[in-house]
């Protein structure tokens, strides 16, 4: 076999189950990432992503995993990894060092035990494994008269802590060099809290994500504005906006956006004088953390008709997992961008404002459902996970899926065969969807704002490439549906042919694919 090769155990068959292998040589290999499936996504020998979870790879010569961030389909089979007598180290950027155990606790409470001294045992491993790698700095792995390997993390704009990955390596004996580049998740530009990741100078070989390489963002400079025109428009039906989001990144976005309009809010209110005419709405259930209020006021028109009064509208942030990490981001800030800073250094709280109402106990979630889909009262709910598959979300949707005051609005991408997938499709022709083995009926208005995904869209993952001031010969495209997947490819050849560059296009289809 020739030297450096590249191996596909997951991200080839659609968008989740992350995990590639970088063959060194014959005895070093590098893993970079080790993600859950998700949704309907099988491998080529039909296992569904339920039976995916076992590793079914041989261990023996990799020497370390690299984790690009810390998505669930990134690193949520860690603990298999682990399991599986993986003893190497995990290494990542230094806000990854600090979210990964977190998201990894959850994983193994969820696939292997929830007895608390097993999981603590397991995560003081982890912590053990984990070596947290400043951005831009290269770490030397491996040091021999047969080959050098060096690392380095840059950012990727993803969430935070996200990273793509330079690998260089070295072969004295045959005085070659290559440098291998893995995008990971690439984030959008104009993305709030972090800054727009810039592409690489150089890469021999490029494994890209294509995630949305068929298609392009709405421009996402006025996607606030669109947030905010899709809530007031779905709260004047006095009911519920149900946003579907991952406990990380998506979430602590969403909050930032919200943060925002309430500022703005504010100061139109204080600028044109206006008293507050409040109708006292019934008291929301107990919360427990951050800006709480016990009664939340609207006001109303003479038509009776409900007008938003935003500085008072409860956001109702129903996730353990997302305050953990959202209380993270927050003690992060030295890595969020520029315009984030300036908000901090003029007092204002992004990421945990007055109207944050976060929901902890299971109990109090249950009481907040009840309620919500009780009452009509203008709320924002923000559970995961983001394609409904699981989470509190579903509790929510079960109660409120039938009713036409509640709107659910979706901000990330649905993966086929996932519960948020057929919302999105059937919603709109008033279908069902199937939640628990239960059948339920869509009446609630759906709405989706493209422009608000984490992930670069097709013009950026172009940018990725061309932006080098070496482009790749070799670029292969993972982590996408195959109509993505063929679009980009189709854009990169078109483009390689105009610079008359020679391009080696490959498009893993299965599972351990080295080639087409």
């Amino acid at each position: 076999m020739d030297y450096p090769e590249i191996l596909h155990h997951g991200a080839t068959g659609g968008v989740t189950g992350s995990c590639h292998q970088l063959l060194m040589d014959a005895q070093h290999s590098l893993l970079i990432d080790c993600g859950l499936f998700q949704g309907a996504e099988t491998s080529a020998d039909g296992k569904s992503a339920a039976d995916r979870l076992a590793i079914e790879f041989p261990l023996d010569t990799i020497k370390a995993l690299v984790a690009t961030h810390v998505h669930i389909d990134h690193v949520g089979r860690i603990p298999y990894l682990v399991a599986a007598g993986f003893k190497g180290p995990i290494l990542c950027s230094e806000p990854s060092a600090k979210l990964m155990p977190i998201v990894l606790e959850d994983a193994f409470k969820l696939g292997f035990s929830r007895d608390q001294k097993q999981v603590e045992r397991y995560i003081k491993l982890i912590e053990q494994r984990i070596i947290a790698l400043p951005y831009n700095a290269w770490f030397t792995l491996h040091d021999s008269e047969a080959l050098i390997c060096r690392i380095r993390l840059q950012r990727a704009g993803h969430i935070l802590g996200s990273a793509y990955v330079e690998i260089d390596l070295h072969y004295p004996a045959r005085g070659e060099k290559k440098r291998i580049v893995f995008s990971g998740d690439l984030g959008a530009p104009h993305a709030p809290l972090l800054p727009a990741p810039k592409p690489p100078y150089r890469a021999d070989i490029l494994v890209i994500e294509s995630t949305y390489g068929d298609r392009l963002h709405e421009n996402r400079r006025t996607r606030r504005q669109r947030l905010e025109s899709v809530i007031e428009q779905a709260l004047a039906n006095n009911g519920t906006v149900l946003i579907p989001a991952f406990s990380i990144g998506r979430t602590q976005e969403l909050l930032y956006e919200l943060e925002d309009i309430i500022h703005s809010k504010k100061l139109n209110t204080l600028s044109k004088g206006q008293a507050n005419k409040a109708a006292i709405n019934p008291p929301l259930p107990p919360g427990e953390g951050l800006g709480v209020r016990d009664e939340v006021k609207g006001r109303a028109n003479n038509n009776d008709q409900p007008e938003i009064d935003w500085p008072t509208l409860p956001i109702i942030l129903d996730s353990p997992l997302a305050t953990r990490f959202t209380q993270v981001y927050r003690e992060l800030k030295p890595f969020w961008d520029n315009e984030a800073l300036q908000r901090v250094k003029q007092g204002r709280n992004p990421l945990g404002f007055e109207q944050l109402l976060t929901v902890d106990s299971h109990q109090a979630h249950l009481a907040m459902v009840r309620h919500l889909a009780s009452t009509a009262r203008p709320a924002i709910v923000i559970a995961g996970n983001g394609m409904c598959s699981s989470g509190r979300i579903v509790n929510y949707l079960k109660a409120m899926l039938h009713d036409p005051r509640h709107d659910v609005l979706f901000v990330g991408y649905q993966a086929q065969g996932t519960p948020g997938h057929a919302i999105q499709l059937y919603g709109a022709r008033g279908g069902y969807v199937d939640l628990d083995q239960e059948r339920y009926k869509i009446a609630a208005k759906i709405n989706t704002i493209g422009g608000y995904s984490a992930h670069a869209d097709q013009q950026g993952l172009l940018r990725f490439v061309t932006g080098m001031r070496r482009w790749p010969e070799q670029v292969r495209i993972v982590h996408g549906e195959a109509r993505a997947k063929g679009e980009l490819g189709e854009h990169l050849k078109a483009l390689y042919k105009q610079a008359q560059r020679n391009l080696e296009l490959l498009i893993p289809s299965g599972v351990n694919d080295a080639s087409l």
